[in-house]
């Protein structure tokens, strides 16, 4: 059996968590620290000469110091293992496990002092996300917080595992959606924070009942699917015209995927599907 049949063991990807969680601490102190430094901005987009200038996609320098820092860590620690990240676009070896890090995600509310951000880190195993990380600028807790987990295992926070308990009395959960007008009437009010990856974990947390993404990368996401499924949640990708649950994103995971994704129970799932 090589490497690409073998399915990490359970000792395996609870140290791999660990090293997520670590390296998800060290992106959250990075983010605290640059918090009131004037950064040093970017933008990945913009239109030419002929038009005006419309800026997109932003990256701070906190982003790339965090993915070099990481990426060191992982090369150390995982020499065989792939990484896959927002900032440098490296060549692929396609081992069969790739680190999927997000360094900062909503760089755009980060930069402008917005207090909803997230760092990422996701390892996935033959293009399944197996291990999740992800420190929240804002978590349940009123607090920054990691919430983390591997196949197998329960949702936690902070090393503690969580419980999802919803309250009876509302009648209107929250989905982090922008307003459908065909849904209007489905029992939620619409969030959008800004983070892929905070609206991942509110959804694994309870926080958001459902969430879908229009056109996510695989390090956006990544990390968030497998804490939604630790949740024993559910997760549902379209495919052309049909929607499909969520296998992976290809071994090994390409740089562009940009598949639309739900996130959520199986009920608001369906739901949400008819105003897509």
């Amino acid at each position: 059996m090589n490497e690409h049949d073998a399915w990490p063991d359970p000792a395996v990807l609870v140290e791999w968590e660990q090293t997520a969680v670590a390296m998800a601490r060290l992106a959250g102190a990075e983010i605290v620290n640059a918090l009131g430094r004037t950064l040093t901005v970017r933008y990945k987009t913009f239109v030419g000469e002929d038009a005006p200038p419309r800026y997109r996609d932003p990256v701070s320098e906190v982003d790339h110091n965090v993915e070099s820092l990481i990426r060191k860590r992982v090369a150390d620690q995982f020499p065989s293992h792939d990484i896959l990240g927002e900032e440098m676009d490296e060549p692929s070896r396609e081992a069969a496990t790739v680190w999927a890090i997000d360094p900062v995600d909503g760089t755009s509310n980060f930069i402008n002092g917005f207090p909803l951000f997230a760092a990422s880190i996701a390892v996935l195993h033959q293009g399944v996300p197996v291990v999740g990380a992800i420190w929240c600028s804002a978590t349940h807790a009123l607090r920054a917080g990691i919430y983390h987990a591997h196949a197998g295992s329960p949702l936690k926070f902070e090393g503690e595992a969580m419980a999802m308990r919803e309250n009876p009395s509302i009648r209107r959960r929250l989905a982090g959606t922008p307003y459908l007008a065909g849904i209007h009437e489905a029992g939620w009010d619409f969030r959008k924070t800004g983070s892929a990856a905070i609206e991942c974990a509110f959804v694994a947390a309870g926080l958001l009942e459902v969430a879908n993404f229009a056109r996510p990368n695989v390090w956006d996401v990544a990390a968030g699917v497998c804490l939604v499924q630790a949740s024993g949640l559910a997760a549902s990708v379209r495919d052309g015209d049909a929607w499909n649950d969520f296998r992976g994103f290809g071994s090994p995971p390409p740089r562009v995927w940009g598949r639309p994704l739900i996130l959520g129970s199986a009920k608001a799932i369906q739901t949400l599907r008819q105003g897509l």
